[in-house]
């Protein structure tokens, strides 16, 4: 992972991370359907991180993009099923995902 995508992961990690201080109350829940909802089922969690991904960039999500990202590579994703899933941002999300899907690429190279 390059210096600029670690410390940009490291500033998203930081800010969830004082946004769960501030409020528990809604954080500790969203924390538990964020588990619940990405948790290996009839879909793997590497499926849902990359679906989660391609929703990332089709919404224009910068740091989505990056957190899911992550989280799909940690669960094995490849090169080659990242690209396809930013294809598949681009043919539901068009021109703007195209713009979030280089952006999103450039990620990928920096992580890798």
């Amino acid at each position: 992972m390059t210096t600029a995508y670690k410390d940009q992961a490291a500033a998203i990690d930081k800010r969830a991370g004082a946004l769960f201080k501030a409020a528990p109350g809604v954080m500790s829940p969203y924390s538990q359907l964020v588990k619940a909802a990405s948790a290996e089922a009839a879909l793997s969690s590497k499926t849902k991180e990359l679906m989660a991904f391609s929703i990332s960039i089709a919404i224009r999500c910068e740091d989505c993009i990056l957190f899911h990202l992550r989280a799909a590579l940690k669960h094995g994703a490849s090169r080659e099923e990242v690209v396809e899933a930013i294809s598949v941002a681009v043919e539901m999300g068009g021109g703007p995902s195209v713009v979030y899907g280089g952006r999103a690429l450039e990620a990928l190279e920096g992580l890798l």
